[in-house]
């Protein structure tokens, strides 16, 4: 695949040096220098672009893609609140997207244990559900989109929790999410049901980056022929 990058941090870095490895050619790579490279013409040189910036510019990157008819893999976090503007956005240009707040293979399986488990732990109230996540400082969003997504999912199994907050908690109907930042941390994720008696864990923890630069050429090889909006669970037939 011929694929453009736009971000090019430590993620933009792993996902080419995957790339390179299994053959894929990297034509067009956009950073903080050179953004005024990202143009129609350069864009429909390549298949598919993958994104991985900001909150600020995600949106407008993606939409820049869509008006060049190039699909676009979007892991950009902190922007969901324009989520359904993006989605008619990409309808109405007929395009294809791919979004996932985490493309590591393992953490989408993690996606799965942790909404099973949310569902049979519906019925033992006793238990209290926490999380906390652990990423490197220079993550500019707290909580982490994975964190969010998992949380999301736990909510829709409990009809007892309401919302869930960034600051530890001891209100019942809130899911505390503990967001902290410290070097070398690829990423952790760990979900918490304590009891009296006992706790039960599920934790998944990155060791580098290659799981997420690898589904992420995944999501890309996925996009060939597609139109519309599709997260991970479909790239991977979950």
């Amino acid at each position: 695949m011929k694929i453009a990058l736009i971000g090019y941090g430590k993620m933009g870095k792993a996902i080419e040096a995957a790339g390179l490895a299994k053959g894929d050619t990297f034509p067009l790579i956009i950073d903080l220098d050179n953004q005024k490279d990202l143009t129609p013409e350069k864009l429909r040189e390549v298949d598919v672009v993958i994104e991985f910036t900001g909150p600020h510019t995600a949106v407008a990157n993606i939409k820049t893609c869509l008006d060049a008819g190039v699909p676009v893999v979007s892991g950009s976090t902190g922007w969901l609140e324009q989520w359904n503007e993006v989605v008619q956005y990409c309808e109405e240009k007929d395009g294809c997207m791919i979004y996932s707040s985490n493309y590591s293979i393992g953490v989408n399986l993690f996606f799965e244990a942790n909404a099973w488990l949310a569902r049979m732990m519906r019925q033992y109230p006793e238990y209290r559900v926490s999380m906390e996540e652990i990423h490197h400082t220079e993550k500019k969003d707290a909580p982490s989109g994975t964190a969010i997504t998992l949380a999301e999912a736990i909510l829709a199994e409990r009809n007892d929790i309401n919302k869930w907050v960034n600051v530890a908690s001891e209100e019942s109907d809130q899911l505390a999410i503990i967001s902290t930042r410290k070097d070398p941390a690829p990423g952790t994720h760990m979900i918490r049901y304590s009891s009296p008696i006992d706790d039960i864990e599920i934790t998944h923890t990155a060791h580098n980056r290659t799981g997420f630069a690898n589904g992420a050429l995944l999501a890309a090889d996925f996009t060939k022929g597609r139109k519309g909006v599709f997260n991970m669970k479909q790239v991977l037939d979950i």
